[in-house]
């Protein structure tokens, strides 16, 4: 089987690959347009992290540091000029994507600050904001999926702002995500927004969920404990699909799907393998199946390419053994609502410190401009 043949295998069976990864040098070099060409890649997704690794590497952005510190541009404006020049770049690349898919893919994601993901208003103001300065109807907004990003996210879809919802990490609270979309599809309604331009994915993290798990479990060490490794990130995932089925069979999706509403696909997110003593695609391979997004940094992208196998669907059928791994984690003594407190709690602290350190990036190459 070829590269190609296993990349249109897993499109195939529903799943829409996006890229975990931008950079202005993917941009300029074209290469962003030959994995659309040539890796069935339908979408690409941008955190803080990547954004900080790209300007810290390469020239690619110092004719626009230089402009921006000619005419005395913050560091917070400089950061957010440019972050939405590569993401505008971005989204007219996968243009032809978007109209093809009506919508469904062809689309980049752009997060709001960090800083803000405990502050509801100011979400909701940054959010509507990067929608308009983007202003590309492919754009997805990020907002983190902490108590207060939750009526934020409602208050963008209200808004028609398409949205991709992150640091998804527990069932519990990604049905309060599914709710925060339908209540912002209903004030979208009441607002006269058409619900079929609005569209929204859920991304639910997996590796990390693994990599949090496991160390509670080899220092329980027993033999129970041991042979529950790498099993708990899957079957988070697959009990996360579950629910999504359940509630798009309900009386009030169905209402909002008869007015033109599309699902909020789960998307997994994280799924570079943490821990080198698992399949490299791990995380692709077991979480196949249709209505879902995966987005990939290019390792993964690439070895899902050179050996991964799509067996049909991984999902569906799984949701009982999915229950059994969770019961048997709790009964060997692991606190799995720790678990989820602290993978949201870190997941946003890691982000802040990206975010930060993308801040002292552009501010010493604004100084050097100088």
């Amino acid at each position: 089987m070829t590269e190609q043949t296993r990349l249109a295998a897993l499109s195939d069976a529903g799943v829409s690959i996006w890229l975990d990864d931008l950079s202005r040098q993917r941009l300029d070099s074209n290469n962003l347009v030959e994995l659309i060409r040539e890796s069935h890649v339908v979408g690409v997704t941008t955190n803080p992290t990547i954004f900080a690794n790209a300007l810290s590497h390469g020239d690619a952005y110092d004719a626009q540091m230089n402009e921006l510190a000619a005419r005395g541009a913050s560091v917070a404006d400089a950061v957010r000029e440019a972050t939405v020049a590569d993401v505008r770049r971005a989204c007219d690349v996968f243009r032809e994507t978007w109209e093809a898919t009506l919508g469904k893919d062809g689309r980049v994601s752009l997060e709001v600050d960090p800083d803000l993901a405990h502050d509801t208003v100011a979400t909701s103001a940054q959010a509507l904001d990067l929608w308009k300065s983007v202003d590309r109807p492919n754009l997805m907004v990020k907002i983190p999926a902490t108590e207060e990003g939750l009526p934020a996210i409602t208050n963008a879809i209200g808004e028609g702002v398409s949205v991709n919802v992150t640091l998804i990490f527990s069932i519990d609270r990604y049905r309060a995500v599914m709710d925060a979309y339908q209540t912002g599809l209903e004030q979208a309604a009441a607002n006269g927004h058409d619900l079929a331009s609005i569209r929204s994915v859920a991304s639910f993290f997996v590796s990390r969920v693994d990599s949090e798990i496991d160390p509670r479990l080899e220092k329980i060490g027993t033999d129970e404990a041991l042979a529950l490794r790498g099993k708990a990130a899957v079957a988070n995932a697959r009990l996360a699909y579950a629910a999504f089925r359940e509630v798009v069979a309900a009386d009030r999706w169905q209402a909002l799907a008869a007015k033109g509403a599309h699902v909020q696909r789960p998307l997994w997110a994280s799924t570079g393998v943490k821990n080198k003593a698992y399949p490299d695609t791990l995380y692709v391979a077991d979480l196949v199946v249709a209505d879902t997004v995966n987005t990939m940094p290019e390792a993964t992208l690439k070895a899902f390419a050179d050996h991964g196998e799509v067996e049909g669907d991984q999902v569906t059928d799984f949701a009982d053994d999915a229950r059994r791994v969770f019961d048997a984690l709790r009964e060997a003594g692991v606190d799995v609502d720790d678990v989820f407190k602290v993978l949201e709690r870190e997941g946003v602290e890691k982000f802040m410190a990206s975010w930060d350190e993308l801040g002292e990036t552009v501010r010493q190459q604004l100084e050097a401009a100088k």
